[in-house]
């Protein structure tokens, strides 16, 4: 149905039409005609953020914890500018974003107007498509376009650039049924090409040493991917890892689960993706952190790459069997040709789980424990026995408590593991915890933090408070910079160079400052009853966890190294590290 409106009223109908809920934002002058609608009306819930790149990672952690685009709205100048860093997270990870952000009115465009910037320029290499909004008449048609530019294909981040002038004129509103939303040049397939998908399962049929290699892209396509995903697995007897993304497609308490592969990755998992005979990847990018050493990674394997972006194919490593489509679409399509041939895994496969078994059996998570001082992977098994069973959502920050987390926090569903993948972003899990309590205001929301990334974003604590929100922040506190410091002890001579985060806040004062909660634990004994605590208090918690302060971060594959040089913690002295990163010394972080 078509009616008069103004761009501002405009918005926020195609917020309705597209069906949003909520929407994280920040005021400022550019946008003020939008924030007067939404006062006026009471079907879309503002959250109020402190920092508008809080805004982007609460919307992050929004949309990958529902599957929906995040909603954000910000002013022009710097408020569109401190949502680049959560665009560009959003764009790394296919989280989809709608990010709104005002502009000058389009006579001060060019003129360096106050509070204006080249907002389309400065964040088209971070979106997926973005615009600026001339004229009235076009408005409508681009926020519709934008949501599906947002969630179809490969999901990301979009901006619609809306100048102040624009937002005041009136003009005639189209929904989405009766206007074009499909972009003129952007077409993502769904369905594979059927030809390829026969010969990937003729292909998983010839396997030996199979490995199925999954990512955020099963996540991405729906909760019927992760079903087909499993059902795959269990037709076939193929092991399946994952990288940090797809984590939850395949249950951590599955029979064929390897763990989480890549640089942190366990040791079964990086040595059957080494020399496994058949990799099936499945939603993956083949990222560096994935791959090692490129020229040595899986070397004789056949490879097949499930994708629905068709630029990712061939992009970084050559396939055998490339399907570009939607993994839902592909893997239906897999499961019934595999069914329909009657296909049974070869004898063979019987002998290669005995060797995954022989390498699973190294331990490679192992750690010396202490009666006295708290190891960090202690507190991680601790909290993952208190949450068992639980509606849980687990956010991180970025760091050693990052990759501890992946690998003891087991994940049994999509969607319930929300972190920085691609762009490593200190500062999104706060956010992000938020954003999916938002979403989830009944479930149990945990941040996974060190002590230096969650100052990256403590002001959001103010949100939660404001909000009624309860997410918990559970600090894994060793005045260090974890990872920074662990490549300096490992790379750099132990030269610890300004990784030592000296005059820390007292957490527990600061969450009492905030009007939240604040816990802190120094002992190991500790541990059950105030995690209990923890969980147990409405409102947002800060939980100090003073854990050992040197701990490393093991397995490890040292950079420029393959998968099968990987280091375990009973080979990890500073020396023997040093050694196999590299002989002159040198290597990429």
């Amino acid at each position: 149905m078509e009616r008069e409106m103004t761009g501002a009223e405009m918005v926020l109908q195609a917020f309705r039409d597209q069906e949003v809920k909520h929407v994280f934002g920040y005021p400022g002058g550019a946008v003020l005609p939008i924030y007067d609608e939404l006062i006026q009306q009471d079907d879309i819930a503002h959250i109020l953020v402190r920092h508008e790149q809080g805004a982007g990672h609460a919307a992050e952690g929004y949309a990958r914890s529902t599957g929906k685009p995040g909603v954000v709205l910000v002013t022009s100048g710097p408020g569109a500018t401190n949502m680049v860093t959560a665009l560009t997270d959003a764009m790394l990870d296919s989280i989809p974003l709608v990010c709104i952000t005002g502009q000058v009115p389009t006579n001060l465009v060019g003129s360096d107007a106050f509070q204006e910037c080249d907002t389309v320029g400065i964040t088209r290499p971070c979106t997926k498509h973005n615009w600026l909004v001339k004229r009235i008449e076009d408005l409508p048609r681009i926020l519709h376009e934008a949501f599906y530019v947002a969630k179809s294909g490969r999901p990301g981040p979009v901006v619609v650039d809306i100048p102040k002038d624009v937002q005041f004129a009136t003009g005639t509103y189209a929904g989405p049924s009766t206007s074009h939303v499909q972009h003129k040049s952007y077409n993502p397939p769904t369905k594979g090409d059927m030809t390829a998908i026969r010969a990937a399962v003729q292909l998983m049929a010839t396997a030996q040493r199979p490995v199925l290699y999954t990512g955020g892209g099963v996540i991405n396509s729906g909760p019927l991917a992760s079903q087909l995903l499993r059902e795959l697995v269990e037709m076939t007897g193929f092991p399946v890892t994952s990288t940090l993304m797809g984590l939850g497609a395949y249950p951590a308490s599955g029979p064929e689960w390897l763990g989480m592969l890549g640089m942190h990755g366990t040791y079964e998992a990086n040595m059957a993706m080494h020399d496994c005979d058949v990799m099936v990847c499945i939603g993956a990018r083949f990222d560096d952190r994935i791959t090692g050493k490129l020229d040595a990674f899986s070397p004789n394997s056949k490879k097949i790459h499930i994708d629905v972006d068709p630029s990712s194919i061939n992009k970084i490593v050559h396939v055998d069997i490339p399907v570009v489509g939607d993994v839902a679409h592909v893997l239906e399509d897999m499961v019934r040709i595999w069914r329909a041939s009657s296909f049974k895994p070869r004898a063979e496969v019987k002998n290669w789980k005995k060797q995954i078994d022989q390498w699973r059996a190294r331990n490679c998570l192992a750690y010396r424990n202490s009666d006295d001082i708290i190891m960090p992977q202690y507190a991680l098994q601790r909290l993952g026995e208190a949450i068992k069973g639980k509606d849980v959502y687990i956010s991180t920050e970025v760091g050693q408590h990052q990759m501890w987390a992946a690998q003891f926090l087991g994940f049994e569903a999509p969607n319930r593991w929300l972190t920085s993948g691609g762009f490593g972003t200190m500062g999104y899990g706060m956010p992000a915890a938020i954003g999916a309590q938002v979403a989830h205001p009944d479930s149990l929301c945990i941040n996974i933090a060190g002590d230096a990334s969650i100052l990256m974003n403590i002001q959001e604590m103010s949100t939660a408070v404001q909000h009624g929100l309860s997410p918990k922040t559970f600090i894994l506190n060793n005045s260090y910079m974890g990872m920074v410091r662990q490549w300096q002890q490992l790379l750099h001579g132990n030269r610890l160079s300004h990784s030592y985060t000296d005059s820390l806040p007292d957490f527990v004062k600061l969450a009492e400052a905030y009007g939240a909660k604040g816990i802190r634990v120094t002992k190991p004994h500790e541990l059950d009853d105030a995690i209990q605590e923890m969980i147990e208090t409405p409102g947002p918690v800060l939980f100090d966890c003073c854990v050992a302060q040197l701990a490393n971060c093991f397995p490890m594959i040292p950079s420029g190294k393959p998968h099968n040089e990987m280091l375990l913690p009973d080979e990890a002295s500073d020396e023997a590290v040093a050694s196999a990163i590299s002989k002159e010394g040198k290597a990429l972080v």
